[in-house]
């Protein structure tokens, strides 16, 4: 199977150095190219020198990102940058016949006007809204297999729609009263030096933010308001914990009909049951986060509460895994034609 040449922009964040270990390391892979403005010139090994093992490591060196170079280099090109900057480059990318799998907001939402509520800036790219296909692999499998702009989802999106996603197609729970809170680890808020995020305002700390209208609940609720076919309005609280990385989510639905164990967890092997990185926990069993951490698994569990009525699901994910760079190595797995597990297990 041909080998497919990689370049990653933005490549010294936390995502980036995911997505370049798993490059490093992927068996039909060649990276060719990484870009960061702060570290041109340097070597992969003095930037990252737990990559100073490998051969190529010492031989690729960051560059100032050159959307008309790196087409000329990569066949696909993964874009671990921010929000409203990722676009500046996937347009000529795109334009130049390169593949894109973004790690960014800029192509998750199909709502220009959405995306403006939630990022307070105009979508620098309208036009591409309608071609991007949102990355949610176990989901929109086949539409990723033919896409050529793949907008990978957040962190805490993979973390509430794997979970919830099958239980609206079945019809198991209502669309109203949806609540959702998720902790995540403070890589999760990306490599940058703020306040909040020093180890002394983090350590020994747990606190709410981004209260009552996180970004992240834009990409949420559409996905989750295509899957049910109606409109879908939940709550979703995030929390920071002092942990590096990892999330847990616990959702909480009403449900429409009397469910047992049984026929949740059919539910879910109906949907799943194939799926190489998704782990059905059942018995006693409890997602834990340093069982995901590190890889690009998500664990689903669930409970029924006979006091209140409601359905009680959790879920634990690696926000930098399978929250971000894992899932696109995933997409771009399933767009090569590659076992889908290459370099991710």
């Amino acid at each position: 199977m041909k080998t497919k040449k990689i370049a990653i922009v933005g490549a010294s964040g936390y995502s980036g150095e995911v997505l370049v270990q798993l490059m490093l390391n992927h068996p039909q892979a060649e990276l060719v190219a990484v870009t960061s403005r702060q570290n041109t010139g340097q070597t992969l090994a003095q930037i990252f020198p737990k990559f100073a093992g490998h051969p190529k490591s010492k031989e690729i060196r960051f560059t100032e990102p050159n959307a008309e170079v790196l087409a000329k280099q990569a066949d696909i090109t993964f874009l671990a940058l921010p929000h409203g900057v990722a676009a500046e480059y996937a347009v000529p990318l795109l334009n130049a016949g390169c593949v894109v799998i973004d790690l960014s907001a800029d192509f998750r939402l199909k709502s220009a006007e959405t995306y403006k509520e939630f990022y307070a800036h105009d979508h620098p790219a309208t036009d591409l809204l309608k071609k991007s296909v949102y990355g949610l692999p176990e989901i929109h499998r086949e539409a990723i297999r033919k896409s050529l702009l793949v907008a990978s989802p957040g962190c805490y999106p993979t973390s509430i729609l794997l979970p919830a996603i099958p239980l609206l197609q079945a019809g198991l729970v209502k669309l109203d009263g949806i609540i959702a809170d998720s902790m995540s680890g403070v890589s999760g808020a990306g490599r940058k030096v703020e306040q909040d995020y020093l180890f002394c305002e983090c350590n020994e700390s747990v606190r709410p933010y981004g209260v009552p209208k996180h970004r992240h609940l834009s990409e949420i609720e559409e996905q989750l308001s295509l899957a049910a076919k109606s409109p879908i309005v939940m709550q979703f609280t995030p929390h920071l914990i002092p942990v590096n990385r990892g999330i847990l989510s616990t959702l909480y639905f009403e449900p429409t009909e009397e469910l047992s164990d049984a026929k949740i967890l059919a539910c879910y092997k109906k949907v799943y049951g194939e799926e190489p990185f998704i782990r059905l926990l059942e018995g006693k069993s409890l997602p834990d986060t340093k069982n995901v951490v590190g890889t690009n698994a998500i664990e689903i569990a669930w409970r029924l509460d006979p006091r209140t009525g409601r359905l009680i699901v959790m879920s634990a994910i690696d926000n930098l895994v399978k929250g971000a760079s894992g899932q696109a190595v995933q997409s771009m797995n399933i767009i090569c034609g590659f076992p889908e597990t290459a370099g991710l297990v």
